[in-house]
């Protein structure tokens, strides 16, 4: 089972740029998209079709902004569309597919690019863990894959001492991402399997920084510990290039009898 997780900034923009035959060839089983930027009407699912995906889509009510999908080889036996908080909803943020032995989530945590934010941020963030405290009464075994807007540790930044007062890589917001993997009993599959530094899947358009390779790991594979077994291999896909972001990938072995 291999997952991907991208942020593709832009779906539309993305099939331009032959997102279909680079999918073709990476050939996940579940791909979790964010920051679709598009509505429904505006997305080729007959193109996804074709490729033997189920896809689906929950948007924004804002054109061009924000956005989650899935799509999978496996039709899921129920969608769930947002997290059930109007708010948070209306910006289209967070996606759920159920399969039988487990559920896959995309989720679109906020950016902050000013205080005002910053505070929905940490509203969102807070709620979010809720959120997956609660769905792991009923689902014990889930996949959190998004982009989630923040570096955890040092060594998912190039400069920590010079963004420690940037958001992203605020200590109030890092202290959360702690507490939400610690809480919800997840693990960071990427880091799981590697521990070297100068692994990045954000780099800004400015500056060279993705030929320079100064960015920020904001995209995350979350497994939860009762998955923990069937972990095989975590990547990063830095040489994809659709976005300022590149995907994220996970694999798992089948279940064990």
């Amino acid at each position: 089972m291999k997952i991907i997780s991208y942020n593709v900034n832009g779906i539309r923009a993305a099939f331009t740029k032959d997102f279909l035959g680079w999918l073709k060839v990476a050939d996940p089983d579940i791909i979790c998209i964010q920051e679709s930027k598009a509505g429904n009407d505006q997305i080729d699912i007959e193109s996804l079709e074709k490729l033997g995906y189920h896809s689906y889509w929950h948007c924004a009510q804002r054109k061009g902004y924000s956005g989650v999908g899935i799509a999978s080889k496996i039709k899921p036996k129920h969608v769930e569309y947002g997290c059930g908080i109007e708010h948070y909803d209306n910006e289209g943020r967070i996606i759920r597919t159920d399969f039988e032995e487990f559920s896959v989530i995309s989720v679109y945590v906020p950016s902050a690019s000013n205080a005002d934010r910053l505070g929905f941020k940490l509203e969102f963030c807070d709620d979010f863990l809720d959120y997956i405290k609660e769905l792991r009464k009923t689902i014990p075994n889930l996949i959190i894959s998004g982009d989630f807007n923040i570096c955890h540790k040092e060594i998912d930044i190039h400069n920590p001492a010079g963004l420690k007062n940037v958001s992203g890589f605020l200590p109030i917001e890092r202290e959360w991402l702690s507490r939400f993997i610690d809480e919800c009993e997840l693990i960071d599959s990427f880091r799981f399997f590697n521990d070297q530094p100068d692994n990045y899947s954000w780099w800004s358009y400015r500056q060279n920084s993705r030929e320079r390779n100064k960015g920020w790991r904001l995209d995350y594979n979350f497994v939860t510990y009762s998955m923990k077994e069937r972990l095989s291999r975590a990547v990063i896909l830095k040489e994809v290039k659709h976005s300022d972001h590149c995907p994220v990938m996970v694999e798992l072995n089948a279940a064990q009898n």
